[in-house]
Parts: C-alpha cells; structure tokens; sequence
C-alpha cells in the first residue's frame, strides 16, 4: 500500500497560479516612495511533519530589535554578497536563527514575492523539513521558534483584516492569530496566498 504523502497538497498548490502579494494589497490609496530601491530578501517557509500532520515552523522576533521587535516571522532575510540567490539567504538565515541546517531541507518551491512597506522584496521559499531537528534560536534576534497546524493556516476563514494607524495614515492588514500568537502583516499576508492556493 502507497504512503500517503502529506506534503502533495502542498507540493499541488505551488504548481497552481497566484496574484502579486504586498503591503500594500489592502491599501491602494497609498503613494509608493518615488525612485524607491528594493532590497531582495529570502525566508523560509519551513514545513515540518509531526504525528502525520504538518506544521509550520514561524519565529517571535526579539522585543529588542530594531525593525519589528516583538512579530511573527518566518527565519529569513536580506540577500548578503555571499549568498547566490533568494533560496540561499534563506536557508542560510534558517540555519542562523533557528539551527535548521539547509541539509536538513527539501526545496519545493517559492510563493509570489512580497513587497513590504519598508523596502524589501521577499521571496518565500517553502521547504519540507526532512528530520526532526533541535531549534536553537539566535540570541538576540529570536526570542521563541514556534509551529502552527498547517490545517490552521489553510483555511481561509480564520484570516481577517483588521486596522491601526501607522504613519499618520489608516493601514490594513491581514492576521491569523493561533493561540497566544498574532500572526500579522508580511507574515500573514503571505500565509493567505498559500492558504488561497491550496483551496483550489
């Protein structure tokens, strides 16, 4: 008898087309920085199998930090010199803030970029966690390494949108808060397209 493969689904979503994703989707009425530079960055978006079930790996951000203290993150982040390309910074960032070793991962594929309203252009690269391994979150950067029941965050319905006021201007902005966690922004807004993706 086959194995059921608990990854299919996944690996089906990424084939299937998907729109833009960005900051700036729920606010339309905002004016783009003139001239405005990107920076590429890369995250990973690690899935990780647990009693048959898939999880997501997500991280809190240190309180301490400079660019958003205290928020869910996927480990990732800026392209450096070194790096070859998205799927390298990501893996490579992985491996410094949570000890996941990019040995330890199966690439599937990559999600629309994000833009985000402070510069960057992300590329989330979604990953199968091979073995389990010991997270070790970097001092000073990651305060706590976490997992979400991927069932969670593809469901559509437990998204909402919700408002704060940021820069003199009204911002939305996707959430999908799981137990003690609030998941939001870049975060969230990435994790409704592959949760649009594998409705179909």
């Amino acid at each position: 008898m086959a194995r059921h493969d608990p990854f299919g689904s996944v690996r089906a979503a990424l084939n299937r087309q998907g729109g833009p994703s960005s900051d700036f989707d729920l606010n339309p009425d905002s004016l783009l920085p003139a001239g405005r530079q990107l920076r590429s960055a890369g995250v990973l978006v690690p899935l990780a199998e647990e009693r048959g079930n898939l999880h997501v790996i997500l991280t809190k951000r240190s309180s301490a930090l400079k660019h958003h203290p205290g928020q869910i993150a996927f480990p990732g982040g800026k392209v450096d010199p070194g790096d070859t390309d998205e799927a390298a910074a990501a893996l490579r960032e992985a491996h410094e803030e949570i000890g996941l070793h990019a040995s330890n991962v199966e690439v599937l594929g990559t999600l629309p970029t994000h833009e985000t309203v402070t510069g960057f252009i992300m590329t989330p690269i979604v990953g199968r966690v091979i073995k389990p391994f010991d997270t070790r979150p970097e001092p000073g950067e990651v305060d706590e390494v976490f997992s979400v029941p991927l069932p969670h965050l593809a469901d559509v319905s437990r998204f909402s949108v919700q408002s704060r006021r940021w820069l003199g201007q009204r911002r939305y902005y996707y959430t999908v808060p799981y137990g003690p966690y609030y998941v939001w922004g870049a975060t969230a807004r990435i994790l409704r397209g592959l949760a649009e993706r594998m409705a179909g």
